[in-house]
Formats: C-alpha cells, sequence, structure tokens
C-alpha cells in the first residue's frame, strides 16, 4: 500500500504563547520530532503573524499586497509538518501528538498533481 503525504497546520493564540520561554516553546517539539521522525517528511516553525505579507490578485488583473496575516482570527499559524503516514486515521494520531497548547493541527491531505 502508497503511504499518503499530509500536511499538519498548527495553529496557536501568539498572544497565550507568549508567556512561555522559547526552550519552553521548543522542548516538546523537539520531543515529538525524536518520537515520530520516522514519519517526518519537511516542517518548520514560522515567524509571529505580525510580519506576514498578504497577496491577492484583483479583478483588473492588478495585485493587491498588504502587511498581515490573509485573514485576521485570534489563533495564527504558527509552524507546520508534512507527515507520512497510511491514512488518514493514522495522520489524525501524529497530528494528536503534535505539542499545540495554546491552539489546535489542521490535517489536509497533500494532493499529488501530475505533469
Amino acid at each position: 500500500m502508497d503511504m499518503a503525504n499530509y500536511l499538519m497546520l498548527i495553529y496557536r493564540d501568539e498572544a497565550a504563547a507568549e508567556s512561555m520561554t522559547g526552550e519552553e516553546v521548543s522542548a516538546p517539539y523537539r520531543e515529538f520530532m525524536e518520537r515520530r521522525g520516522d514519519h517526518l517528511r519537511g516542517g518548520a516553525a514560522l515567524e509571529p503573524a505580525g510580519t506576514a505579507t498578504s497577496v491577492r490578485k484583483r479583478e483588473g488583473g492588478d495585485y493587491a499586497v498588504t502587511d498581515g496575516v490573509f485573514v485576521e482570527s485570534k489563533e495564527a499559524l504558527g509552524g507546520y509538518y508534512v507527515v507520512e503516514a497510511e491514512d488518514l486515521d493514522e495522520a489524525l494520531e501524529i497530528a494528536k501528538d503534535i505539542p499545540a497548547p495554546f491552539g489546535g493541527v489542521e490535517v489536509r491531505p497533500i494532493r499529488v498533481l501530475s505533469r
């Protein structure tokens, strides 16, 4: 059976997370990566939402470039992992293991595009 890839988007309340030190934030992720390393295919933490720039194509064909995230919300995208799993059930079990004390994890299958 072919394994599938899933994108795990980690959302968090940045204001709540500010109360933690860098080590308090990073240690649980290092532990997760050690436990689940055989499934990880990539991932990274993101800079705070305040550093985001959004690009949106307008009707006339030009682009609107604005400071900030695409959609304002209490929880911001804080990082991601790409994991390989047998199926969605296994991917969800891996997602439950991701430390996300101030938010949650969105799991989405990655569509393979043919050339």
